[in-house]
């Protein structure tokens, strides 16, 4: 389901930048959607750091059958992820490293240290706070979650590097630019640069990466 504020969204960004409005024109049906649970979606972005997609998801099939969640292979419960072994959890190719982050995010929502239901009360950087405190979260992670599963409207990632590129390439002729250069560039785009920020990808790849 499209974000509520996305139409607006495009409508601002078009009437105040002429190369958003020029590339919401050109890909006119695709906008943000929310995947999955949020312990299930942090815990597939933590399996997935710095390995093929395909390995991740031979990984993460052998960690949806260890934890018993084969007949919903989507969604995986914490409290069970967080009962499971670590040799259990390296079996199913888990790093050691990744296999104690998994655990630690089990933690903290079995504890309720991240308790999804209080995020909507928290302020972008309140909630980043919250899961940068969990092993293997770092602030990438953290607000790539808020973008694609929380559709927070205002998140920049000024890290990420296909908005590093895109900005670029349209705004700066093929040149990066400093992040704080690149947060100035944003201000405009306030208070909908995640909706920017996903139009800056759609140059890059039109196909949207589901997370």
């Amino acid at each position: 389901m499209k974000p509520a504020y996305w139409d607006d969204a495009t409508r601002a960004l078009g009437r105040i930048d002429p190369v958003l409005k020029r590339l919401i024109r050109k890909f006119p049906d695709v906008h943000l959607q929310r995947r999955g649970d949020p312990f299930t979606t942090i815990a597939r972005a933590i399996v997935g750091q710095q390995i093929s997609v395909k390995a991740a998801q031979t990984i993460w099939d052998r960690l949806a059958t260890a934890v018993e969640a084969a007949g919903d292979p989507i969604r995986l419960d914490a409290a069970r992820v967080g009962r499971t072994r670590l040799p259990t959890l390296r079996r199913c190719g888990l790093s050691e490293r990744k296999a104690l982050y998994v655990r630690d995010l089990a933690r903290h929502f079995v504890t309720g240290a991240l308790d999804p239901a209080m995020w909507p009360a928290l302020s972008d950087e309140a909630l980043i706070e919250r899961l940068v405190d969990v092993k293997g979260i770092g602030r990438w992670t953290a607000e790539m979650f808020l973008i694609f599963h929380e559709l927070r409207a205002d998140v920049f990632p000024v890290d990420d590097i296909g908005v590093q590129r895109a900005i670029a390439l349209h705004y700066n002729g093929g040149d990066r630019l400093s992040a704080a250069a690149m947060r100035e560039l944003a201000v405009p785009w306030q208070p909908y640069r995640s909706v920017a920020t996903w139009y800056l990808w759609r140059s890059l790849d039109p196909v949207p990466v589901e997370y």
